[in-house]
């Protein structure tokens, strides 16, 4: 499975973005497909994550009500549309697909996602 992030930039707060994620490879319906970032002397963290499938979709406490991920399998995309950017959204957004068998309730957990996307860059300014 190979990831590629595109969609990243500047942009100033309480504006919006939208995420990328080109997919190539095996396509598992149960696979989950997750936003991750880091920002500069953080570890990364879990930012939302949906099965390629569809259905429900899990976010950070942090991001819940400004984030919304989807997914477009016709072209075997993933999405993380943001609105209502703050200048602590700031950070290197990246990609990531499980193997196809992690449960729900560990699908925030960062190591659960063996495959990851190169990432791309976001800054809020304020």
């Amino acid at each position: 499975v190979q990831l590629q992030a595109s969609g990243g930039g500047l942009v100033q707060a309480g504006g919006s973005l939208r995420l990328s994620c080109a997919v190539s490879g095996p396509t598992l319906s149960r696979r989950l497909m997750g936003w991750f970032r880091q920002s500069p002397g953080k570890e990364r963290e879990f930012v939302a994550t949906m099965r390629r499938s569809g259905g429900s979709a899990l976010y950070a406490d942090s991001v819940k009500g400004r984030f919304t991920i989807s997914t477009d399998n016709t072209k075997n995309t993933v999405f993380l549309q943001m609105n209502g950017l703050k200048p602590e959204d700031t950070a290197v957004y990246y990609c990531a697909a499980d193997s196809g068998s992690t449960i729900w309730s560990e699908a925030k957990t960062t190591t659960r996602y063996v495959y990851w996307g190169q990432g791309t860059l976001v800054t809020v300014s304020s």
